[in-house]
């Protein structure tokens, strides 16, 4: 048997190639593969010695040739591929183990050019992989590092690779190519390419290439989508950001379903927002509950009181870690999903009673940093009839230096606080979003409505239903105010200071009103449409 060896990352080749070595496998190899092998000692065939024809053109050449990938083509059970190796005294490839040129780690540099770039296009690696891989039942193919020891376990233990495995290397083989051919077509369609662009020179790069490819990898089944009559599948990321809902490991509770996944984004990506303690609950893709608190059990508390009708069999998302406390008073209602970046061990024996609960660990990024951005989708995505929607996310954070006070009456710096919260919340409800805040905490949340009236008035009808006063509340509308007739309803309803984008053709008809009212106003420049 005859293995080829030739990575660009060498992490675990020695010891494969070790292994593979014991086991009576002659080892053939390229470059810098090649010399590491030799310096440690094991008997190691060149490439190039075995074709009988030279390295060329800075390495662009070297395995392109009919003893490589006619050793890894043949099929062993036609006798008449067997006698064309044999006339040609070429042998067979029986294992091929290559992991190929960076080149998304190369264009992810600052700085990249596109010399760079196409330097670290892989050529060679590529086309053998490609060979091992379509000749799967003869040729085990590795091209991830990940994958050595399951296969020097096999070859330990019976002295192959099964069938099985060889399969699965194969699709992992034309997955990796998928994914390195995707990535290539990415960046160059995104190459904004003229008669001033030098190849070393960094390009200016289109966020939106000429050809989107989309590359993810499959996590696990649903037991159906949105409804039961419709299938599912969660996939993530090729590399997810730390932080990220799709790194969430799952503790307890039922399978995940595709609403409890897409409801639990929904939280987390609100909860995220938060720099101090903070609780989200969301019901059917909205919040119906945002606080801040000192901990995890205040911010709960807080975040329940809003609409506990609603938040019975929602979604709980907390960006600090849980404790016993805060576990109690959350076991007292019927919670879907709930997921915090930690868990004591008292708080995981609270909910052990409650096995239906599916509790999601989701970890905070390398040290222990609260720094969510990583973590955030630089894109969004929508599938329509036969079409794709995509758009850079919605990821403005608004500070107290973007807001403009346009009223005569200027809020106070607690107001002002608390409008930066409503503003956050804002941007996690669905358009139209009206939402009432008070002392940190959401204190009534209209959704989703066609008219930001009735958005208002649902509002206040919930905030009324929770025995909660919109007195000297402030209010977040994600979108301008078209005519006074919404600022006046939220008035009425109890709210002294609005914030708001401005931008419609009545801004002074508004402002105004605000005026005669009494109220502050203040514009944050941007709106937070949510479909």
């Amino acid at each position: 048997m005859n293995a080829l060896l030739s990575v660009s990352d060498k992490t675990g080749i020695l010891e494969l190639a070790q292994a593979l070595h014991a086991q009576g496998i002659k080892l053939l190899s390229t470059g810098g593969t090649a010399k590491l092998l030799a310096d440690n000692g094991l008997p190691v065939t060149e490439v190039a010695q075995m074709t009988g024809f030279p390295e060329m053109l800075d390495g662009r050449v070297k395995t392109l040739h009919p003893r490589v990938h006619g050793g890894l083509l043949a099929r062993r059970d036609v006798p008449a591929h067997m006698q064309a190796l044999a006339e040609h005294k070429i042998d067979t490839i029986d294992v091929l183990v290559v992991n190929l040129y960076p080149f998304e780690a190369t264009v992810a540099k600052p700085g990249c050019t596109l010399e760079d770039a196409i330097e670290n296009i892989d050529i060679g690696g590529p086309a053998m992989v490609r060979s091992a891989a379509k000749n799967w039942k003869d040729v085990a193919v590795l091209t991830d590092a990940a994958q050595y020891a399951g296969v020097i376990a096999e070859l330990q233990a019976q002295g192959k690779v099964s069938e099985k495995t060889k399969f699965a290397l194969s699709v992992a083989a034309f997955n990796r190519i998928s994914q390195y051919d995707g990535a290539i077509s990415d960046y160059l369609s995104a190459v904004q390419f003229g008669d001033g662009v030098a190849a070393d020179q960094t390009p200016v790069l289109d966020l939106f290439p000429g050809q989107s490819n989309g590359r993810f990898i499959k996590v696990q089944d649903l037991r159906y989508g949105e409804n039961s009559h419709q299938k599912a599948a969660l996939y993530r990321d090729l590399s997810p950001a730390p932080g990220s809902l799709v790194t969430a490991r799952q503790l307890q509770g039922k399978e995940l379903s595709y609403n409890n996944i897409a409801d639990a984004d929904a939280a987390w990506e609100c909860v995220k927002s938060f720099d101090t303690p903070a609780c989200v609950i969301v019901k059917h893709a909205n919040p119906c509950g945002v606080a801040v608190g000192a901990n995890a059990l205040e911010s709960y508390s807080k975040a329940f009181k809003t609409d506990p009708t609603s938040a019975f069999g929602g979604i709980i998302a907390l960006n600090c870690p849980l404790d016993e406390a805060a576990a109690l008073q959350i076991s007292k209602q019927f919670v879907e999903v709930l997921m915090a970046p930690a868990f004591t061990p008292e708080a995981l024996a609270v909910f052990a009673a409650k096995a239906n609960v599916r509790v999601l660990q989701i970890d905070l990024p390398k040290g222990g940093s609260t720094d969510w951005d990583n973590g955030r989708n630089a894109m969004d995505a929508k599938r329509i009839g036969s079409g794709l929607l995509l758009q850079t996310s919605d990821n403005h954070q608004l500070t107290l230096a973007d807001l403009k006070v346009v009223t005569v009456k200027q809020p106070t710096p607690e107001q002002l606080q608390d409008l930066l919260f409503a503003w956050k919340v804002a941007q996690y409800v669905k358009s139209n979003a009206i939402v009432f805040c008070a002392g940190g905490m959401t204190m009534g949340v209209g959704a989703g409505q066609m008219s930001r009236l009735d958005s208002a008035r649902i509002a206040s009808i919930k905030a009324g239903h929770a025995n909660l006063s919109l007195q000297g509340t402030v209010v977040a509308s994600d979108a301008f105010f078209p005519f006074r007739d919404g600022l006046d309803v939220v008035v009425d309803a109890g709210a002294v200071c609005v914030i708001q984008p401005g931008g419609s053709m009545r801004d002074d008809e508004v402002i105004a009103a605000a005026n005669e009212r009494g109220v502050a106003m203040v514009y944050s420049g941007v709106r937070h449409f949510r479909h």
